[in-house]
């Protein structure tokens, strides 16, 4: 298996933080493979599926966007997934950035642009798409609005997106969580899909009270949305699992130092000085730990392949970066693909090869006619 080079910039909040999330700028990713089998009916068949996210950040992206959609439409995937952020949000934009973030319009625009996927193509919200919507200047949106609108516009019924559908088991099927019908699980071949609602700007976390009571309910939600998926998949004997949702959840966070020093040695000493205290203050700080902690636990107790997919920090990777809390070791049969994110617009096939002892097969896939001409001026 190949070795690849991952690059990753991310900007965090406090500057340990940072220097703690710019480790994964310089972790090596595998061209890793995850093992699925067919729909019931072709139990050893060989499929693919697509990955996106992260787009139509600019109206560069909107022209390059329908390129994307026709090539996986030509490549005939059994469906596809995008992760989340359908847009931009207000913190970069300008008015020559294409369409606006957040509007009423914009939502309209994307759902018909979805539409075009002949494939069954599902969709989980990003920060973006609410989020993030109170950044604008005059007349800030309210992000509990735009979610209920986020929710009325692209998730309603049990059917996925796209010409055709996939039948979706929604969250909101348990009386007990009626509001989060954007968690979605589905069957394909032996292998469990979930979508969980977990989103960028640290999950919605720290900014408003009003927001972190936002937080607490969709991570109970979250958090019992993964564990049921994982428990079915042991009922059923399934084969494996993939999780599905938009934002990074800053695993390196939760390395431990010498572990973190050991990709980026310029750092090493400045991070054998971090006191554990301070590693603690920036964990119970973050949106993402007990999704983090809890996706550990079931991942070792399912024992089977776990493929994590996400977006948020705009780079492709594919990695092992979930470790064992008590030994420090990495968590063989966990392993995290990152899509493409705008300015690159393309996507990620993932091959079912049922005979492959590897299982997933992760295949970056370059849309030719939105590659970037280097050599231009």
């Amino acid at each position: 298996m190949a070795n690849v080079l991952a690059f990753r910039v991310s900007v965090r909040r406090t500057p340990v933080a940072f220097a703690v999330i710019m480790i994964s700028m310089f972790v090596p990713f595998i061209s890793a493979c995850v093992t699925m089998q067919h729909f019931q009916t072709v139990p050893e068949s060989r499929f693919e599926f697509g990955v996106i996210g992260d787009q139509e950040y600019t109206a560069e992206d909107e022209a390059k966007f329908p390129r994307l959609i026709n090539v996986m439409n030509d490549a005939n995937p059994a469906f596809v997934v995008h992760v989340g952020d359908f847009q931009g949000d207000y913190s970069a934009y300008k008015d020559s950035d294409g369409i606006p973030p957040c509007t009423d319009e914009t939502m309209a625009h994307l759902k018909q642009m979805f539409q075009t996927s002949k494939h069954p193509f599902v969709v989980t919200p990003g920060d973006n798409e609410w989020t993030d919507c109170h950044k604008r200047k005059v007349n800030p949106f309210d992000p509990l609005e735009r979610l209920a609108k986020v929710r009325e516009v692209f998730f309603q019924g049990d059917q996925s997106l796209g010409q055709r559908t996939l039948t979706l088991t929604q969250q909101s099927n348990d009386p007990k969580y009626p509001k989060y019908r954007e968690n979605a699980r589905w069957i394909y071949g032996d292998i469990i899909f979930v979508t969980l609602h977990i989103v960028g700007s640290n999950n919605n976390l720290g900014r408003t009270r009003e927001m972190d009571t936002e937080y607490a309910e969709r991570n109970e939600a979250n958090l019992a949305w993964m564990k049921e998926a994982v428990d079915l998949a042991k009922r059923n004997g399934n084969k494996g699992l993939v999780i599905l949702s938009q934002a990074n959840p800053e695993f390196e966070i939760f390395w431990r130092p010498r572990r973190l020093g050991s990709y980026m040695r310029v750092l090493l000493d400045e991070l054998r000085g971090i006191k554990p205290e301070k590693l603690a203050e920036i964990r119970k700080k973050s949106g993402y730990t007990d999704m983090v902690r809890l996706l550990e636990t079931e991942v070792v107790t399912f024992g089977k392949p776990v493929l994590f997919v996400h977006g948020d920090t705009h780079v492709f990777r594919v990695d092992k970066p979930l470790f064992n809390t008590k030994n420090g070791r990495a968590i063989e049969n966990f392993t995290r693909l990152e899509v493409f994110g705008s300015p690159d617009v393309h996507w990620v096939r993932i091959v079912v090869e049922p005979d492959n002892p590897n299982l997933f097969v992760i295949r970056p896939e370059t849309v030719r006619a939105n590659l970037v001409k280097h050599l231009e001026k």
